[in-house]
């Protein structure tokens, strides 16, 4: 795995143009998992205005919704302790009061990145398997894709439960890997935080990171994915170098969706 740093130029294994790490073995690729929240969408309307209703049903004022934005990404449980300091239980019915706004409004207090479609349609032509590997419960997650028109695109949306099974993603991407059958050392994982990075890592899997979403770029230097992504241009750019093996293109009843 090549150490990407912040001024790196070039290598002999790939390119770097402006800080962004292109390796040619992402040819090797048959498979791309992709994280929903600040990477397939803005989720930043609708989560930090759940977060601040949950909070509010706990006696706890919110001074600007822009501290919120630590939210995305992360399991809903451990950041409301991380952040604001609540109990286990009180984490809890803070999770239980944002599901009653995120579920009626907030979920689709949301928008698709730019160029994201297009992206999503040159990888399924190229024969990719795609799948979105999440965080955020299924039962959510499936309704999001399938409002934006998304859900054509992937063979299956995969999330935790709404018990907090599967919040961590090690274990998220190693139940994909699991029951798609998939080859880690040809699949890879792109997300916005370090946790898809390292959650990537725990399974051999390769993991590209994204800089538009949520994570920060520090925080995604420092968790040293295989690539980094500036834009979803620059996704493709990477991923379609070179078509993938064709061995994937009838994986969805030989229709390319």
């Amino acid at each position: 795995m090549h150490a990407l740093q912040d001024n790196d130029t070039t290598t002999g294994d790939g390119e770097t143009i402006a800080g962004r790490w292109f390796d040619r073995s992402a040819m090797r690729y048959t498979t791309v998992l992709f994280d929903l929240d600040g990477t397939l969408t803005d989720p930043y309307e609708g989560i930090t205005r759940c977060v601040e209703y949950a909070l509010s049903c706990q006696g706890i004022e919110v001074a600007d919704r822009r501290h919120l934005a630590g939210f995305i990404g992360p399991p809903l449980k451990a950041a409301f302790c991380e952040h604001y300091g609540l109990s286990d239980a009180e984490a809890g019915r803070a999770v239980e009061d944002y599901r009653v706004r995120f579920g009626d409004v907030g979920m689709y207090e949301n928008t698709v990145y730019s160029g994201i479609v297009d992206v999503l349609a040159q990888l399924r032509a190229s024969g990719r398997q795609l799948f979105v590997a999440t965080s955020k419960p299924w039962f959510y997650a499936r309704q999001i894709v399938a409002h934006f028109g998304l859900d054509g695109y992937f063979g299956k949306v995969y999330g935790s439960e709404l018990d907090g099974k599967r919040t961590e993603k090690s274990v998220l991407i190693a139940h994909v890997l699991r029951e798609e059958g998939l080859r880690p050392e040809q699949t890879l994982m792109i997300g916005d935080r370090r946790f898809d990075v390292l959650g990537a890592r725990h399974n051999g899997v390769p993991a590209a990171a994204v800089s538009y979403g949520y994570g920060g770029r520090q925080e995604l230097l420092d968790a040293q994915p295989d690539h980094l992504f500036d834009s979803p241009n620059d996704i493709a750019r990477c991923l379609l170098a070179e078509p993938a093996a064709s061995v994937h293109t009838q994986q969805y009843g030989g229709v390319l969706r």
